[in-house]
């Protein structure tokens, strides 16, 4: 029997990511410092979880022209199987990432042909039980919400689903927000989308960014009573760490702060390794300790494709004595 897969459903997008001393105000002016284009978005999830020896594959749209090709050419560099045919006529869509100093990004963004999918396309990927199939909720909007929520309701029993919310999950429509939290196995999101959806479900105001560490330790059991019984809650915090509520209990896991350069593809990052590791049947302690350690020495790294191999976490980890014995 082979080993179980990581599949991504979301959008491969291209990022140009334009580095500048500070967003001008409006009406004003900024120089570029550098400008550099990388295939991205679920590109980064499945190259972090290919170099942690995952098998992965993409069946998601991909476009034909330039921006189509390159996120071609690098999953095939990393060994991702694209599993439906390029979308004709279209080219995929481009981010454009405004990097300041400070590593804070800003982020524009034009559709293209990772917007093009249907159950059919989808299910050229063939997921299994045991594979693990990952979920953004940014395909829950637009033209990929109905394709998706159909054929994530037909998966077989045993494929784990595996959301990652993103910024506006919690604004969905109830009736997709229940169809999708129904189907979920796997919840992983940052601080301020487990605060949002947290919130949601209690019936309470936003707010603003969500307060670290005690933060997520208060959500990720609220967020738990949305989802199937047996459901596991990770949300993170950057050099926080994260947390995790499993059967009830919510443990901690803290993180390793670095320095900074470039937060764009940190949490693709976590997920990536995050879910590479549920694919390989380890520990829950044993994934998020390598996931908090990826997204650690992603951010020291520029570029949204950065994501270290397992090696390289490992000699990462060596310097620490943490992983449970």
């Amino acid at each position: 029997m082979s080993e179980p897969r990581v599949i991504h459903t979301a959008q491969a997008l291209v990022d140009e990511v334009i580095e500048l001393p500070g967003l001008p105000s409006r009406g004003g002016n900024a120089v570029v410092t550098s400008r550099t284009r990388y295939a991205a978005s679920a590109v980064n999830v499945l190259l972090a979880a290919a170099r942690s020896g995952a098998r992965c594959v993409h069946a998601g749209g991909v476009g034909t022209g330039p921006n189509g090709d390159l996120v071609r050419d690098v999953l095939r560099g990393a060994g991702v199987r694209i599993s439906s045919l390029p979308v004709p006529d279209v080219d995929t869509g481009i981010c454009l990432v405004l990097l300041e100093p400070s590593a804070e990004r800003t982020f524009i963004t034009e559709q293209g042909a990772e917007r093009m999918i249907s159950v059919a396309s989808l299910a050229t990927s063939a997921p299994v039980p045991g594979d693990v199939v990952c979920v953004s909720g940014y395909s829950l909007f637009g033209a990929t919400k109905d394709p998706l929520l159909a054929w994530l309701e037909g998966l077989p029993d045993g494929v784990v689903v595996a959301l990652d919310p993103g910024a506006p999950f919690a604004e969905l429509e109830q009736e997709d927000l229940k169809r999708c939290l129904a189907l979920t196995s796997v919840w992983t999101g940052n601080a301020d989308e487990g605060d949002a959806l947290a919130r949601r479900a209690a019936g309470e105001p936003a707010r603003g960014a969500a307060d670290g560490a005690r933060a997520i330790a208060e959500s990720a059991p609220k967020v738990a009573t949305l989802l199937p019984e047996g459901a596991v809650v990770v949300v993170r915090d950057g050099p926080a760490g994260c947390v995790v509520h499993r059967d009830g209990v919510t443990t901690t896991h803290p993180g390793f702060p670095q320095k900074a350069v470039d937060t764009n593809g940190a949490g693709d990052t976590h997920t990536g390794v995050l879910v590479a590791e549920v694919a390989k049947g380890s520990s829950w302690a044993d994934a998020v300790e390598r996931a908090n350690a990826a997204g650690a020495i992603k951010v020291t790294r520029r570029g949204p494709d950065t994501a270290p191999s397992g090696n390289e976490i490992d000699a990462f980890l060596s310097t620490f004595d943490r992983l449970d014995s």
